[in-house]
């Protein structure tokens, strides 16, 4: 689902009972509904975090690169990521966001939908670019038994 500027990004949603939150994607509580168990994902974020991805330098922390040395190898799948969906630039609850389009000349947009969704299925196995642990909370103090007894 693409997640507009204008609504509430997943990282401010509230957790419910069954739910599993991660890096703009969540997995809802599908027990006693007639709903088969899924998987939501923020598609403007994960188009927009590909598209970053392939844009870094070959070899440097935090590119995506394809397999193999020769160019013409990934032409297609090259020319179909880069030019299957365009994006506008839209603002809004204090963030700045890339909406994605297909283009009307490209409907199909498979190969970069499957390269998106795979990024998304990385985050959720706990692949995480390098930086991207050093917003951790406070630590707990932990307390023993011998604490207690003490208080």
């Amino acid at each position: 689902m693409g997640i507009k500027a204008g609504s509430k990004p997943v990282s401010m949603y509230q957790k419910r009972p069954g739910w599993q939150i991660g890096h703009n994607w969540y997995v809802p509580n599908v027990t006693g509904t007639q709903e088969f168990p899924h998987v939501c994902v923020d598609v403007n974020y994960w188009k927009s975090f590909v598209h970053e991805r392939l844009a870094v330098t070959p070899g440097d922390p935090g590119s995506m690169t394809l397999f193999g040395k020769s160019a013409s190898d990934h032409a297609l799948f090259a020319e179909h990521v880069a030019g299957s969906e365009t994006w506008t630039p839209t603002h809004g609850h204090g963030r700045d966001v890339h909406e994605w389009k297909t283009k009307p000349t490209r409907p199909d947009n498979h190969w970069f939908d499957c390269l998106v969704g795979c990024a998304a299925a990385a985050s959720m196995i706990g692949v995480k670019l390098p930086g991207m642990d050093a917003a951790r909370g406070r630590q707990r103090k932990r307390y023993t038994q011998a604490d207690l007894v003490r208080r």
